[in-house]
């Protein structure tokens, strides 16, 4: 019996599918963005109110619609529910359904629909990976290392889906690494005494260098710059400052309650180990000092990457034939 090949499958039918995996794993996401920064396990307890703890019902977390229905509030306690639950929800869908369309349909006809579904599944689980770290990094203004390290190994594992050579991702991630610590965190941190951007931007142009080449970094560096710019330059001309999160203000301030319970010298000990977290102080006035989340422009530039296809990147760039 000869093996399945992508043509066996009806487009549309992989098109429904994918949209309804990405919906639902969308749904998970929520819970790792909510659990994850806090050190939470993200499978224990099932999902639960976070007001009030009742657990929630499966009927009511009905991607998107379970939003809707309940009206953007609980049904437990009434408290008001994040428009961020639906927006994940439905973004899942809507990667998982055009990394159908832009990868796992560009691949020749005459494909195993085993290394079909493999290219699908790598692609899927970067794609969910990235957009839980987007929404973490927004509210918390940090990208956690079991994401960006995590999707690094897991593109160095897959570099043959993408027809890379080993060297190919090696190379691609520490020139990804590089090209942020260096300039940015070693050279700027001699200059001005901190560093210009948090080495969880370094491992996510890492993680693009390790699933695209380094063309592929250097484009998600240039690219993320250039959008985040653009994007800065829209808020101050709709009259808006860019703004420190909430959490972060928040999480500054249990770590300030907290030193004042320890001795004198677990103190200090504390506050040097602050010295190095650029976070730990109040932000300074003045737009060119404001904390601006530089991780989501990046991994909007990685997605984009993923979608547009390593050749056409190489092509733009002219660094690789």
């Amino acid at each position: 019996m000869p093996a399945l090949v992508l043509a066996d499958f009806p487009p549309l039918f992989l098109r429904i599918l994918a949209l309804v995996l990405g919906l639902l794993w969308g749904s998970f996401l929520n819970v790792v963005i909510h659990r994850l920064p806090r050190g939470m396990s993200v499978v224990r307890p099932p999902s639960h109110c976070p007001a009030c703890q009742t657990p929630i019902a499966a009927f009511r977390n009905v991607p998107v619609f379970g939003w809707l229905f309940l009206r953007g509030k609980a049904a437990c306690c009434g408290a008001p529910i994040s428009m961020r639950y639906p927006l994940v929800e439905l973004a899942g869908g809507v990667l998982s359904l055009a990394i159908v369309e832009a990868v796992v349909l560009a691949l020749p006809p005459d494909v195993e629909a085993l290394r079909a579904l493999a290219v699908f599944v790598a692609s899927f689980a970067l794609a969910l990976g990235l957009l839980a770290a987007a929404f973490i990094d927004l509210e918390h203004m940090i990208v956690p290392d079991v994401i960006s390290i995590g999707g690094t190994l897991l593109g160095v594992a897959t570099f043959a889906l993408r027809d890379m050579s080993l060297a190919d991702t090696l190379i691609g991630a520490a020139v990804g690494y590089a090209i942020v610590w260096l300039p940015f965190d070693v050279a700027y941190a001699k200059l001005r005494g901190k560093p210009g951007m948090g080495l969880g931007d370094a491992k996510l142009v890492m993680l693009a260098g390790a699933w695209f080449g380094y063309s592929g970094a250097l484009f998600v560096l240039g690219a993320g710059a250039v959008q985040g710019t653009l994007a800065t330059v829209a808020m101050l001309a709709a009259g808006r400052m860019p703004e420190e999160p909430e959490a972060v203000q928040r999480e500054r301030a249990e770590i300030a309650a907290e030193l004042e319970t320890l001795t004198p010298e677990e103190r200090e000990a504390a506050l040097a180990e602050l010295e190095a977290d650029p976070l730990a102080g109040e932000p300074e006035a003045g737009l060119g000092k404001a904390r601006i989340a530089f991780g989501p422009f990046l991994i909007l530039a990685t997605l984009e990457c993923l979608l547009i296809g390593r050749e056409r990147i190489f092509g733009w760039l002219l660094l690789e034939g």
